[in-house]
């Protein structure tokens, strides 16, 4: 494909011009665009959008398993046999601890997940407490996942500081109901629909890799940008032993790099980020990911372990870009270079995590 072909992707994404289906299929799975001119038109969208910085976020998962939900994928999910170590909510004061170690860590963002179905009023009411206090005492922005909300208690979190509110789409409509029947795609976007009214920025990403087609990942892309997501975690499905969706899984580094160049294309202001699974499928490729996207997980996901922390600062800076924080990357670097603990092989990157 000849250079003009390049630089209309990035001039039209520039202009708020939306692509077209035809090119968005050819970004993902033609053979005649070539990875790094793409890779580098949508790394200029990056620079001219969102600049040259990396914003480190970090989950806490406040609750594990319990769940209700049937989401194939999740290893919470009532249908999962996986060996998940489940606990109840954990106390204020953990939590709160675990905010200051975020912010500690160099988390311009920490980001709290709660299974279930969605809140109740009281425990809607709780989570604005603990907001409040995070808010009071350490300079991060806060995110919650708390599964479906009406506008109601959208309102209440958005009143005690919340900055945004996550709930993935995960998957396309079409897709939908085989990776989840106990609620329905519509009642996310209606979930996203109530945080947008409200005047809360939304956090909204999928995941690659889950027997979707090229065309369901184009209208996923398309949705969270008609959606105007300030927030896409594009994450790449981790197989979990004892998950309903099983292991089946046929990413390859290039794809997933494509998959980051279209979001950032068709979102060219949004905070893209590289989430769950960029250590195993993109593999020796993992640093192109920073070209589109601007954002990442620090310490792991939900329920699996992730990178260790100095080398993903490494790679941070190795690739000419700095972090948001009010603290310097080099300092965030010589910290962990101190002896300690790492992971022995790159298949412990499999093993879930513990309490």
């Amino acid at each position: 494909m000849n250079e003009e072909f390049y630089l209309k992707l990035r001039n039209d994404s520039a202009a708020g011009f939306f692509l077209t289906d035809e090119s968005a299929l050819q970004i993902l799975i033609s053979d005649q665009l070539e990875l790094l001119p793409l890779l580098n038109a949508a790394y200029e969208l990056r620079k001219q959008f969102v600049g040259k910085s990396v914003s480190i976020h970090i989950l806490n998962n406040a609750q594990n398993g319990y769940c209700p939900e049937d989401c194939h994928y999740c290893a919470q999910a009532k249908s999962s046999q996986a060996g998940i170590e489940e606990y109840p909510l954990k106390s204020d004061e953990e939590i709160l601890t675990e905010a200051k170690n975020a912010y500690e860590k160099g988390a311009h963002r920490y980001c709290m997940v709660f299974a279930g179905r969605g809140p109740s009023q009281k425990r809607t009411e709780h989570l604005a407490a603990l907001i409040q206090k995070i808010k009071s005492q350490y300079p991060v922005e806060v995110c919650v996942s708390a599964g479906l909300l009406d506008e109601g208690k959208a309102k209440i979190l958005k009143n005690a500081g919340l900055d945004r509110l996550n709930h993935n789409l995960n998957t396309s409509q079409r897709h939908y109901p085989k990776i989840c029947t106990t609620h329905t795609y519509k009642d996310r976007l209606n979930t996203m629909k109530a945080a947008r009214q409200v005047g809360l920025q939304i956090c909204s990403g999928v995941i690659a890799g889950m027997g979707e087609g090229p065309e369901d990942i184009i209208e996923m892309a398309k949705t969270v940008a008609k959606m105007e997501v300030s927030s896409i975690p594009v994450n790449f499905y981790m197989p979990i032993e004892g998950v309903s969706l099983g292991n089946h899984v046929t990413l390859t580094p290039e794809y997933c790099l494509r998959v980051l160049c279209l979001f950032r294309f068709l979102n060219p202001k949004a905070e893209i980020r590289i989430a769950a699974g960029r250590e195993i499928h993109l593999r020796s490729m993992e640093v192109m990911a920073l070209y589109p996207a601007n954002s990442l997980f620090l310490d792991g996901y939900l329920n699996t372990k992730g990178e260790e922390r100095q080398r993903t600062f490494q790679m941070i800076k190795d690739a000419g870009f700095t972090i948001k924080s009010e603290i310097p990357l080099d300092e965030f670097i010589q910290d962990e270079l101190n002896p300690k603990i790492s992971l022995k092989n790159k298949e412990d990157l499999h093993f879930l995590k513990s309490l």
